[in-house]
């Protein structure tokens, strides 16, 4: 009896991988049944099933070689963080480009014959795609001309803020309230693009002041630098200077010019600071700070007045 149970295991065990077998051969014609010529090549199941593994697992690592050669590799060299995320940028795309090449090779697909459909995707790129593609190749131009880095402020389009990426489509602007907008990079091409810190980040600030006709103007500029020298934020080198600048309708015109390196990101912090003080300084030295008036002067004749008493 021991013996034939072990036989009648035996039998059904070879039938299990007779089964076996039979579904991996039947899965495997499956696979490799063909679906259509592409390049000179019959794709298949299998093929498509590899071509979209590689194609995932080859953005997964350039996208960790990025983040790894912009925040570790290249953060021990002295290059700035704008230059470290150009570098990473560029052997991300390039890691991408030669790896499709080899994935696309190494499934047996024929590029030489698949001129003409690169041709007619050119085409439509061309005419479907001719803003991606234009913000593409601004997007190169910035990391090769570097116009701009990360943590500049920029103003452009009516955009001012501090950049905190720079991709190969758009750049990302943060703003002082916290909003993030995001800017093709063809505007920092074609537009007109003001760098607050290109070259130096000392910029100078001007605070425009009107004080009344009769006022002592040489005490009006000693209390305008006065102001600039007590404030922290405001540098002694290059020093602040005040200008008259003209007789206005109702005011003597004058404009304080300070400079500052700490509050660039923060314009209006300064100027409030600086004309919150100005105020003060000018309060308790009895100068006016004058409004637009007009006076009337009647130099002869006489005034009509005719009342309605029936305004009904």
């Amino acid at each position: 009896m021991r013996i034939l149970g072990v036989g009648i295991l035996a039998q059904r065990g070879e039938t299990a991988l007779k089964e076996i077998d039979n579904w991996f051969e039947h899965t495997r014609h499956a696979l490799n049944a063909p679906l259509f010529d592409l390049g000179g090549t019959s794709l298949t199941v299998w093929t498509l099933l590899y071509l979209a593994a590689a194609v995932l697992l080859l953005f997964y690592f350039s996208a960790r070689l990025r983040r790894w050669l912009s925040q570790r590799a290249l953060s021990r060299t002295s290059l700035d963080v704008g230059a470290r995320q150009a570098i990473a940028s560029m052997t991300h795309y390039t890691v991408l480009v030669l790896g499709l090449l080899i994935i696309l090779q190494t499934a047996g697909i024929n590029l030489t014959t698949l001129n003409v459909l690169a041709g007619a995707v050119g085409v439509g790129i061309g005419f479907g795609l001719q803003t991606v593609v234009s913000n593409f190749v601004c997007g190169l131009i910035l990391m090769f001309e570097r116009p701009i880095k990360i943590g500049d402020r920029v103003v452009v389009d009516s955009v001012d803020g501090v950049v905190t990426e720079i991709g190969a489509r758009s750049t990302k602007v943060l703003t002082n309230d916290n909003i993030t907008i995001i800017v093709p990079n063809s505007k920092f091409i074609t537009e007109n693009v003001t760098n607050w810190q290109y070259n130096d980040p000392t910029v100078r600030f001007r605070i425009p002041v009107g004080v009344a006709y009769g006022s002592d103007v040489r005490l009006v500029e000693k209390l305008l630098l006065e102001v600039a020298a007590a404030e922290p934020d405001v540098l002694d080198s290059p020093v602040p200077a005040v200008r008259f600048l003209a007789f206005g309708n109702s005011a003597l015109e004058f404009e304080l010019r300070a400079w500052s390196s700490s509050l660039v990101h923060r314009k209006g912090r300064l100027t409030s600071a600086l004309n919150f003080a100005i105020y003060d300084r000018f309060r308790e030295h009895g100068i006016e700070i004058p409004f637009p008036q007009r006076d009337l002067h009647v130099r002869s004749g006489t005034l009509n007045v005719r009342l309605d008493r029936n305004p009904g």
